[in-house]
């Protein structure tokens, strides 16, 4: 039975809801469905009711009028527009922005076609006290949202570009010394996310590229593997709120197009992976049935996908017990890229073996790129390596 909050109630021997029409005229025509076997099926019918309504509103509106509120705009152009365009991680971020940054230090009633670069600048300024990159990221996405609004006939021109820049906030980056980096790969040798470490720090890979990575990615003739997918922790909402109730781990594409690549292999790390073969497989035939098998490298003892923060969690206690700096899974990533180029190595190869820069589908430019690792392989091979760390 529904209880007193319920939006379900009960009558004529099933349950029901209320609902909002929009009518051709704009008007509202308030009703009741029903036909419910449960208040759970009423419940979850009205709740898709109240979307529909809500979407249908405001294309109403904003066809209807031009003389609408910067609030009620920036709702419109996140829900409908900008959202269709963009993964759910960034839409979480920009429904922050809007819904708790630019939101609640707006004026009431500030009219879309009155807004310059004087109201930006005193909002923008209050929003910058809430942290230290509240500012930058609250001109990005209204800068965005009033290009879109010029585009689409709202305003003549998008006074963002004019406002005061705010400084956005840089990740310090730490690159170790090379004796420095030899203590960490000897401690790295002796702790279960050595095949990891080695595959950010002398790959380049992101921490989802590595929790993506499957066995079947690897070429151990030729030495290669193909990026072509990852794990990342996908952040659910319930009933179009804006709060995130979980994460879940998917797997799905590459960040970006750009992302799909594929590199060489140090003999290190080729080993290592071989290892970690025998390891699971040697837990799949203990574990039998209890063992899900997804052919990740990187797997719980049951198979299953690590947690988002278990990789970095590990190279934090790492790096604690040893008295080294903070290091994150980044800054692996980070010192990969230094490495690469006080090798030498041209700054749009080595974008390329990172996944950043353009790409193109020729096998004579994989080739290309992939000869360019080569460098930091003899790198690794000669200089890195701690005496034991191959098994």
């Amino acid at each position: 039975m529904a209880n007193k909050k319920s939006v379900a109630f009960f009558e004529a021997g099933s349950w029901y809801h209320r609902t909002k029409l929009l009518q051709k005229d704009g008007t509202t025509k308030y009703s009741k469905k029903g036909g419910f076997a449960t208040a759970k099926e009423a419940e979850e019918s009205y709740y898709k009711c109240v979307d529909i309504y809500k979407k249908e509103y405001r294309a109403y509106h904003f066809s209807s009028s031009t003389d609408f509120d910067l609030k009620e705009y920036l709702i419109y152009w996140l829900e409908e527009i900008y959202s269709a365009r963009i993964e759910n991680t960034t839409r979480m971020l920009a429904s922050y922005v809007v819904h708790d940054l630019l939101i609640p230090n707006m004026n009431q009633g500030m009219k879309l076609r009155y807004v310059n670069v004087e109201y930006l600048n005193a909002l923008l300024e209050t929003v910058s006290k809430v942290c230290e990159s509240a500012g930058n990221k609250g001109r990005e996405i209204l800068n965005i949202a009033l290009k879109d609004a010029v585009a689409q006939g709202y305003l003549h021109r998008n006074p963002v570009p004019d406002t005061k820049p705010y400084m956005r906030r840089k990740s310090k980056i730490i690159v170790l010394s090379k004796e420095r980096m030899k203590f960490f790969l000897e401690r790295a040798s002796e702790n279960n996310w050595y095949l990891e470490i080695l595959l950010g720090l002398f790959m380049g890979l992101r921490k989802g590229e590595i929790s993506g990575l499957k066995f079947s990615d690897f070429d151990a003739e030729n030495r290669t593997v193909r990026i072509s997918r990852q794990v990342t922790a996908n952040p659910i909402v319930l009933n179009g709120d804006f709060k995130i109730t979980k994460y879940q781990l998917v797997e799905k594409a590459p960040k970006t197009e750009n992302s799909y690549r594929t590199l060489r292999v140090p003999v290190a790390i080729m080993d290592e992976v071989l290892e970690r073969k025998r390891q699971n497989d040697l837990r799949k035939e203990q574990l039998g049935r209890k063992y899900i098998d997804n052919d990740y490298i990187s797997c719980a003892v049951n198979g299953l996908p690590h947690s988002a923060s278990a990789f970095n969690n590990a190279l934090s206690k790492l790096c604690s017990r040893n008295g080294l700096p903070h290091l994150t899974v980044h800054s692996l990533r980070h010192m990969y890229a230094t490495i690469l180029t006080e090798q030498g190595v041209p700054l749009m190869k080595v974008s390329a073996l990172l996944g950043h820069s353009s790409i193109h589908t020729t096998f004579e430019y994989y080739c290309e790129v992939m000869d360019e690792q080569e460098r930091i392989i003899s790198f690794m091979n000669d200089s890195f390596v701690p005496e034991g760390g191959e098994k």
